[in-house]
């Protein structure tokens, strides 16, 4: 019998909370991670008031730097520690595959000279479109389309771009080239980047609407990922029938693998807790496993450098997380992470090698606290404990910890 009934595992994309001990390993624009910490210093340039994940125990998280997020609770309701990376990677897919058990000891390609002719020629060829040279290097998702935006208009180009995650993007205006057309480019753009030299995590079609100077990206992006290299926890849990809902770009991340719920892409993390909330709410959803990625974060507010935005979407998830808990039955789990860090006063506009938060909390809690340092994949290995199946290939459960 399962000590929690149901578990929640919500992604706050590139919440980090300070430096892992190897980033400096990882370079940002020229510059070593070792100094970033998006938490501590969203929280020292413009302030951060977040009382409901605070009661959890996010303040009490231990802490190197001498910042602090927020103020500690002496009587927390829920168990708080931080977790760190082992695999080679700060991007999204390598923190929730690591997350879901995996230890990825092979980065995948990043591109930070723009991709090379040969691919791009392919898809010229197979798109009949010519793609504009000048975009292709990492790339603001905006500043792109507003530099090439007015030209994709004019001419029908193609907008690929790249960014410091091992992606391909393709950015395309919805009355110039239609969604199927551009979903269709995306697919082949996939098939020719499964092997190195160019093993790239995710193809993203990124389209678009309005005019010159008022342009906006839409909810209808779609991430055509790689399949994760071996089963994770997800795999496990669907392979004992276990209910697995995805809610937001995890169906993409894992390309679909272990999921049988999929709750659909979010317009943005309001959008995706209403989702959450209606999974949590379904009759369906009796036992079982729910996780979500709510990443505007990192796409709106942390590759933007924009702190003011960033503390003030954290406000947003954190005025929402009564609800979160409100729509909870007695012997559910909720836990709260990230995959990443992406500290948006630091140098560039790269994700950051930090420490994650991990919040948890359960209305049947009798005690609170903090719980060893881990790493990323004990998650999995006490989702994998508590619904009695295998983990994946690396990490330790804390199960026994959640009383």
């Amino acid at each position: 019998m399962s000590k929690f009934n149901r578990i929640h595992l919500v992604v706050l994309d590139s919440v980090g909370i300070g430096a892992a001990p190897d980033a400096n390993n990882f370079v940002n624009a020229g510059v070593p991670d070792g100094a970033s910490d998006t938490l501590g210093h969203i929280s020292k340039a413009v302030g951060l008031n977040v009382p409901n994940m605070a009661k959890l125990g996010l303040g009490n998280i231990p802490r190197e730097q001498a910042l602090k997020t927020v103020p500690a609770e002496s009587n927390p309701t829920g168990y708080a520690t931080k977790l760190e990376e082992v695999s080679l990677g700060k991007d999204t897919m390598t923190g929730h595959w690591e997350i879901m058990g995996l230890n990825i000891t092979e980065p995948f390609d990043t591109f930070w000279n723009g991709f090379p002719e040969e691919i791009l020629t392919k898809i010229e060829e197979f798109s009949g479109r010519k793609v504009i040279r000048e975009a292709n290097k990492p790339y603001s998702g905006t500043a792109v389309i507003d530099d090439f935006g007015p030209r994709q208009m004019e001419t029908g180009e193609l907008i690929i771009y790249t960014s410091a995650d091992p992606v391909l993007q393709i950015a395309a205006h919805e009355d110039i080239i239609p969604l199927d057309e551009l979903y269709r480019i995306c697919e082949y753009a996939r098939s020719i980047t499964l092997e190195r030299p160019a093993l790239l995590g995710r193809i993203i079609a990124r389209p678009y609407v309005g005019e010159p100077g008022n342009f906006t990206r839409t909810a209808n992006r779609r991430d055509l990922a790689v399949s994760p290299f071996a089963p994770t926890v997800l795999d496990k849990l669907n392979e004992a029938g276990i209910d697995t809902y995805a809610v937001g770009k995890i169906n993409d991340i894992f390309n679909g693998a272990g999921i049988n719920h999929d709750m659909g892409h979010n317009k943005s993390n309001s959008h995706g807790i209403d989702n959450l909330i209606k999974a949590m709410k379904s009759e369906d959803f009796k036992h079982g496993f729910s996780f979500t990625n709510l990443v505007d974060f990192d796409a709106l507010y942390g590759h933007r450098r924009d702190p003011h935005g960033y503390r003030d979407c954290l406000h947003e998830f954190d005025e929402r997380l009564p609800e979160i808990i409100a729509a909870m039955k007695e012997d559910d789990l909720l836990m709260i992470t990230a995959d990443h860090g992406n500290d948006p006063t630091y140098a560039g506009t790269d994700h950051t090698r930090e420490y994650i938060p991990f919040l948890a909390y359960s209305p049947s809690f009798k005690g609170s606290g903090l719980i060893p340092v881990g790493h990323f994949a004990d998650i999995s290995a006490t989702v994998a404990d508590n619904f009695g199946v295998e983990k994946a290939m690396i990490g330790e459960s804390f199960l026994d910890k959640l009383v």
